[in-house]
């Protein structure tokens, strides 16, 4: 019998939380490496033969080394699941949840850490209105896929909505979600925490996550005035 697939995460990563909720949603337990980016674990040798971008999340099944969530959840859909409606192989609907991971890839999450990672990496003790702004911008485009159905490829829960609010359960600590201007992003953000794998694989470190910057808001600010 072959091990389990190994991912190297963190808790307060949304896109290692994406794969977290991925592997629930399909019964995959996984042998969990946690990954301390502030020690510089992504940069030790032996990290970087898995992955040269040295980034998280990353899983190793037993050989077969996977990077990038979105990639990791379609493949872990496509060899552990025979639940087609998570990552249908449907062509004309795979690509409708493809485009809806390369929203979370190429928009949710890099607003996440436009918002976050200069607080906790540069020293920052307030996040800019502008970056929330930003952030708001993007929920336009998950309500508006919303419009007509509960997930965001329709009646079926896709690995995207997975993806999609780990991003969003992070962000809306910081850049809170307007209920009258998006009534259906908001239905659908109280709808997830539904799933009986949630609170477990995703609200836990977004709860984890916006309280770690928060805390290092503070901490940056009281550092600053102590330097005058």
């Amino acid at each position: 019998m072959s091990a389990k697939p190994v991912l190297y995460y963190t808790l307060r990563s949304p896109p290692c939380r994406a794969v977290l909720l991925t592997a629930a949603a399909i019964g995959l337990e996984l042998e969990l490496r946690l990954t301390n980016l502030k020690q510089r674990d992504h940069l030790t040798p032996e990290f970087l033969k898995l992955n040269p971008q040295h980034t998280i999340p990353v899983l190793d099944d037993n050989g077969t080394v996977v990077t990038d969530s979105h990639v990791i959840n379609a493949y872990l859909v496509d060899k552990y699941s025979s639940d087609e409606t998570l990552y249908p192989k449907d062509q004309q609907k795979r690509r409708e949840v493809d485009a809806r991971l390369y929203f979370d890839a190429g928009h949710l999450f890099p607003r996440v850490r436009l918002m976050v990672e200069p607080v906790i990496y540069f020293g920052a003790d307030k996040i800019q209105q502008e970056k929330i702004a930003y952030m708001i911008l993007a929920y336009d485009g998950l309500e508006k896929c919303l419009a007509n159905a509960p997930y965001l490829c329709g009646e079926h829960l896709t690995i995207a909505d997975l993806c999609a609010i780990a991003s969003v359960s992070s962000a809306v600590h910081f850049a809170p979600i307007d209920e009258e201007k998006f009534p259906q992003l908001a239905a659908w953000l109280k709808r997830m925490p539904l799933l009986p794998y949630y609170k477990k694989s995703n609200q836990e470190g977004a709860d984890l996550l916006g309280s770690f910057v928060k805390e290092q808001m503070a901490a940056n600010k009281k550092a600053k005035e102590a330097e005058k």
